[in-house]
């Protein structure tokens, strides 16, 4: 982590409020680390307090805290963050101590909770707490329940942990704009009892989407539905790191969804439960079954497996079109058109254009053609067996013998126990068998006899 901000704070113009002042009881401000990776980082193990089991951000980070009197006070900045989306795009966002999503605030259970947030925007802005039981004075919504955090201005937020659970962060202040620009991040209050509902490895990340015009940085604000960026935590894969995962690991994933429109996430190989939401924790007669969770605004959800089947499983969102890199929204359909012969007169004109759709888009997964500045391919990644045709919301979930307790790291592509790929068929294919229905006789099935080929 590089951390740039100290304990007293110096930037000109950053104040506490009298009241503030008074209801902190601090002289000095706790520390602003500032993360710039988008590394997935370690978990956090908490120096003290409470223990507990810590979470993994998937390409991110928790804040640390300082315990000063009985409280944990933790410090996030509003600020501009540059955010790479993926290899070879950088997004101009606005975020919280250098990133976009911002740090995972992570607590127990009955702590008292203090966190100052210094406004380095352009703007003012404030900070709800989704999910969060609290004095209504703390709730974040500007105007209603706080003056604005002017530019330049530190507010104090107090209250206590009623209750464990998955939550969220993110501003009540000209909402549209400061969210589409990636203001939010991840709360996560765990039990009392670090026993309970515990878990060897436990995932979060928050779903996101941008609209960014190719060859430029900053996100469109105004957008309704025409995204053409879907992320997890402000990245799109081949950005996205997987989620590493021990064989026999007991294994849950936290999300919730900041966008403008619902995502069905689907992981391959298993099934699990769903055991939390921003409501808290599904007792265990109430858990249902799953293989896909359909994400509404505004939701967060956790469920949980045990890491039984080893290999590297796709999880993504089911939206195809969001499984995709930038694209336009009126490309025309022109599967079976045969345009070769235009294509031809093109190419002398245009030496460097290429059809494409004809017959379907897969090529483009392989194809390695020239993108406009600072924009990503629609279809990209490489796997194991070729081009994984993914973008967007996509990435692995790696399940492994072997590995350490606290490893994280990517292990790498799975080795298949022979046997056990899917391979192509080099015998005789016969016709298939097919319907006709002739007029005035009915339906008729052709029946083929078996040949000296058929298996059976």
């Amino acid at each position: 982590m590089q951390s740039t901000r100290r304990s007293f704070l110096q930037a000109a113009g950053t104040v506490l409020g009298a009241a503030a002042i008074s209801r902190a009881g601090a002289a000095s401000l706790p520390e602003a680390p500032i993360q710039t990776s988008a590394a997935t980082q370690p978990p956090l193990a908490p120096p003290d307090g409470r223990p507990y089991n810590p979470v993994v951000t998937l390409n991110g980070w928790t804040l640390p805290w300082r315990s000063r009197d009985g409280w944990k006070e933790f410090h996030l900045i509003a600020e501009p963050v540059e955010r790479e989306i993926a290899p070879g795009m950088i997004a101009r966002l606005w975020g919280y101590n250098g990133q976009s999503p911002g740090p995972t605030i992570e607590c127990v259970e009955g702590d008292k909770i203090r966190i100052f947030v210094t406004n380095r925007l352009p703007e003012h802005t404030t900070i709800h707490w989704h999910g969060i039981l609290l004095p209504n004075g703390m709730d974040g919504v500007g105007g209603l329940n706080q003056p604005q955090i002017k530019p330049g201005k530190t507010f104090v937020y107090e209250f206590e942990m009623k209750k464990s659970g998955t939550f969220m962060y993110h501003p009540h202040a000209d909402e549209m704009v400061q969210m589409a620009m990636g203001m939010m991040g991840f709360i996560v209050v765990h039990p009392k009892d670090p026993a309970l509902y515990r878990v060897d490895r436990d995932f979060v990340f928050l779903i996101n989407a941008y609209d960014i015009d190719p060859g430029s940085f900053t996100p469109k604000i105004s957008t309704m539905l025409d995204f053409n960026l879907w992320t997890w935590n402000s990245r799109a894969f081949p950005g996205i790191d997987p989620f590493v995962v021990r064989m026999g690991d007991r294994v849950r994933i936290r999300m919730g969804n900041l966008t403008m429109t619902n995502h069905p996430i689907h992981m391959h190989g298993y099934d699990f439960e769903v055991t939390c939401t921003d409501g808290g924790w599904v007792p265990k007669s109430a858990r249902w079954p799953e293989t896909t969770i359909d994400m509404a605004v505004g939701q967060m959800r956790a469920y949980e497996f045990d890491a039984i089947y080893p290999g590297d499983w796709a999880i993504h969102c089911h939206k195809s079109h969001h499984t995709m890199g930038p694209m336009g929204h009126d490309v025309p359909t022109m599967i079976g058109v045969d345009h070769r012969g235009v294509a031809e007169k093109i190419l002398k004109l245009v030496p460097d254009y290429m059809s494409m759709g004809d017959r379907g888009m897969a090529d483009m997964g392989e194809m390695q053609m020239p993108i406009p500045d600072n924009t990503l391919p629609m279809m990209t990644g490489q796997g194991p067996f070729g081009a994984i045709e993914m973008g967007g919301m996509f990435t692995t979930v790696k399940v492994r013998e072997g590995l350490a307790r606290n490893d994280y790291r990517d292990p790498g592509w799975y080795d298949h126990p022979k046997g056990t790929v899917s391979f192509e068929w080099t015998g005789p294919v016969d016709e298939p068998v097919r319907r006709s229905e002739k007029p005035g006789d009915g339906v008729e099935v052709q029946v083929k006899k078996p040949g000296r080929h058929d298996h059976h």
